[in-house]
């Protein structure tokens, strides 16, 4: 089990930038892909991105591809998600999330979660 912490949610204005950061507790953090997912009010979790192992493969949802950047640092045991141009349709409760298979976008796939945190982007 690893134990995460996100941070850096906060009321923006659409085209606004925002980074979120997870910190992650455990020895085992470079052995797990790592995944960010959201929450709106009234609506199921969704995916939004991923990054594997080593950081060199990522993917994403269509809604945030080319505006949303995934990262992570094993040595700091933390993984990043860089959202620029961030539209009302983002606002939402994000959250990251461990252990899931390479190539999954579903959240049951992935074992830990953080209590996340909120992003609002007001129009």
């Amino acid at each position: 089990q690893v134990q995460l912490v996100e941070s850096g949610g906060g009321l923006v204005q659409a085209g606004d930038s925002l980074r979120l950061s997870c910190a992650a507790s455990g020895r085992t953090f470079s052995t797990y892909t790592m995944g960010w997912f959201r929450q709106a009010p009234g609506k199921e979790r969704e995916f939004v991105a991923a990054i594997s192992v080593s950081g060199g493969l990522t993917y994403y949802a269509d809604s945030v591809k080319g505006r949303f950047t995934i990262s992570r640092d094993n040595a700091k045991n933390t993984v990043t998600l860089q959202m620029n141009r961030l539209k009302p349709g983002d606002t939402a409760l994000y959250a990251c999330a461990a252990a899931g298979p390479f190539g999954s976008r579903s959240p049951a796939d992935f074992g830990s979660w953080g209590q996340g945190t909120q992003v609002t982007v007001s129009s």
